[in-house]
């Protein structure tokens, strides 16, 4: 501990100066370091004036909580003015300006001494441990000996390169799970992020570690949502949010191992996967004008159409991975050539625009900044046209990344050879490499499908899902009715958290609520009510008499995935209710968690979202235990494999 007395001249007028009487200012400061903790606690106010102001400041130098190879530095500061000679609002003034302007003398001051010590060569301090001396015992405390220092490779660690020092093991470039915080990992892995940035992405993976269920995203995957979203953690923790549910839902994580893509489109898709750009993005090459749009929806339909473009997506995220070890440096997007050589009227087909525009909007919501720059070729007449119709859907910031070339403009300097290397331009485009792509042309008729067939099929990705999405708003819960004709049937539900946090009820009432719309499934009526949440628990009724509790209220959390069943007791009808939940303060203390309180500044303070499903099971359809409880229809029943059963005779489970 160190406690000094410090004189500081003040940048103040000469007036205010001769009318406190005064040309410096003395602080009292004290500084409390504690070795074995790693911490360095300074404390300081002013003994000047203290009759009049008083100013207190902290300064907190602690341990990363993630990495302990960080430090994290708080300073705050406060004033607080009592009297000063009718002169309160210019010394405030004052006061601010000198304490702004020695926060950033405090930065270069600290960036100063740290790179004359990276000129030393002194690029570690050695942890200080204590250590016993034989013979005696009182412990004495020394430094380890440098050798014992494990050393920062800087310039193999900035070049990306493998270091060649034993004492630096290798795990650390490879961005190994225990060091995902790593300077060399962001360096090699993320790019270049501000601090602001780095903190946002912290921040965002900290709240999918506590909240998200399921599989946690990467993160170069988390990042590029906070990009789309220009780093607002609120609107990026939206987006993730509803993509990693859509993923959950339609199962995109298993898409590489699970899709075969129909020999149809392998012969007139005309797209393939070409190298790299200069910037060692992987190359996607497109030959829309050679592409029969009209014949390939018209014979495989829009729902194989969409999932080869997920597939593309998918292997593009993949091939970016496998680049950035190959390069030793971050490739987060790929790019993509697109020749429009051929293109006619007949790609302007409605429906076959109409399935684009589906498709655009499915790959914007769940695969921003993938795209790293667009090539468009030999751009015909007809291309406005389809600009117009396309355009809309693509956002801003996507657009930025596209390059127009008509005719043979995209020959020369300014063209092609500024973004790929000359020797892997295709030979169709007047290169040099030999380019395995398809060469398309019309889809013979004779293989297109009905018209009854194509709108018959269930297109899940693109138009109705076994999910469904409901708002919640406050004094205005979402509910469901569920009749139940025969005791014993079983209530399944899953639904995600999108945004807010919400409390589950199920509730028993022998009365038909009013109003009640029935839509049957299979022997029950499942009624759903959509946006305008009519509230099917009459004001008049009375909790005990007219319905019933049925399971213990559920507090679910934003970003939390529940699933779950009952096991009904008696016949009627059952209302699933979903209710909005304010956090309240923390019961242990007066004050608000910081949780609490982050989580209200960061989500709409009147409005939840969730997507859910449910499905009832007939008595004679179930078999056993609660953990055979399996439905042919449900989208989770490998989520939710395990689940428990209650011991009371209306047994329920619920799994998150």
């Amino acid at each position: 501990m160190t406690e000094r007395r410090c004189m500081i001249d003040i940048d103040a007028p000469r007036l205010l100066k001769r009318i406190a009487g005064v040309d410096y200012l003395y602080f009292i400061q004290k500084n409390t370091l504690n070795r074995r903790e790693r911490t360095l606690h300074i404390e300081v106010h002013n003994e000047t004036f203290s009759n009049r102001v008083v100013v207190r400041e902290c300064c907190n130098y602690t341990v990363h909580p993630e990495n302990e190879d960080w430090t994290c530095f708080e300073q705050t500061a406060s004033l607080d003015i009592k009297s000063f000679f009718g002169f309160e609002s210019t010394a405030e003034k004052i006061a601010m300006k000198q304490y702004a302007s020695s926060i950033k003398k405090g930065k270069e001051i600290i960036e100063y001494y740290l790179k004359e010590l990276e000129e030393e060569g002194v690029t570690h301090i050695p942890r200080w441990t204590p250590l016993v001396v034989s013979g005696t015992g009182n412990p004495r405390l020394q430094l380890p000996p440098l050798s014992s220092a494990r050393a920062i490779p800087m310039n193999s660690a900035r070049d990306g390169l493998p270091s060649k020092d034993p004492a630096c093991p290798t795990e650390l470039l490879s961005g190994s799970p225990d060091d995902k915080l790593d300077a060399d990992y962001i360096r090699r892995y993320l790019g270049d992020l501000t601090p602001l940035q780095e903190s946002c992405l912290i921040r965002l993976r900290q709240w999918l570690q506590e909240t998200h269920k399921g599989k946690i995203p990467k993160d170069q995957h988390v990042l590029r949502f906070l990009r789309a979203r220009d780093f607002n953690l609120d609107k990026a923790r939206e987006l993730l949010c509803q993509s990693l549910t859509w993923r959950k839902q339609h199962q995109v994580d298993f898409l590489l191992d699970t899709w075969e893509c129909p020999r149809l489109l392998q012969d007139y898709c005309t797209g393939r996967w070409h190298h790299h750009d200069r910037d060692g993005r992987p190359l996607y090459i497109l030959l829309l004008g050679q592409m029969d749009t009209k014949g390939l929806v018209r014979a495989l339909g829009e729902e194989v159409l969409l999932r080869q473009v997920l597939s593309i997506n998918e292997e593009g995220l993949r091939r970016c991975e496998e680049n950035t070890r190959v390069f030793g440096r971050p490739i987060s997007c790929w790019t993509c050539l697109v020749d429009l050589e051929g293109l006619n009227m007949r790609h302007l087909w409605r429906p076959g625009i109409k399935a684009l525009l589906r498709i655009i909007e499915v790959v914007e919501a769940n695969y921003p900044e993938t795209l790293g720059r667009l090539l468009i070729l030999r751009a015909p007449r007809v291309f406005p046209v389809l600009w117009t119709l396309v355009s809309p859907l693509i956002d801003e910031n996507t657009r930025k990344k596209f390059l127009v070339y008509a005719g043979n403009d995209y020959l020369g300097p300014g063209g092609l050879v500024d973004y790929i290397d000359e020797d892997i331009i295709p030979d169709f485009l007047g290169g040099k490499c030999m380019c395995d792509i398809p060469e398309g042309g019309t889809v013979p008729k004779s293989l297109y499908r009905a018209a009854e067939e194509l709108e018959s099929e269930e297109n899940r990705l693109l138009t109705d899902s076994i999910y469904k999405s409901a708002s919640i708003f406050k004094g205005a819960p979402y509910e469901m009715l569920i009749e139940i004709t025969e005791a014993s049937s079983v209530i399944t539900w899953d639904f995600d958290v999108c945004k807010g946090d919400v409390i589950f009820n199920i509730y028993h009432s022998k009365r038909a609520p009013q109003p009640a719309r029935k839509d049957t499934l299979g022997a029950h009526g499942i009624t759903s009510l959509g946006a305008i949440n009519a509230q099917l628990i009459d004001r008049s009724w009375v909790l005990g008499q007219d319905y019933s509790i049925v399971e213990k209220a559920l507090s679910c959390r934003e970003g939390e995935s529940v699933q779950g069943s009952h096991i009904t007791r008696w016949p009627g009808f059952y209302i699933l209710q979903w209710r909005f939940h304010s956090s309240p303060a923390c019961a242990a203390s007066s004050l608000p968690r910081m949780d609490d309180v982050l989580a209200s500044l960061q989500v709409s303070s009147h409005k939840c979202k969730i997507m859910y499903y449910t499905e009832v099971l007939a008595s004679q359809d179930f078999r056993g235990s609660m953990t055979s409880l399996e439905s042919c229809q449900s989208g989770f029943s490998q989520l939710s494999a395990a689940t428990t059963s209650s011991s009371q005779s209306h047994a329920s489970s619920v799994s998150r």
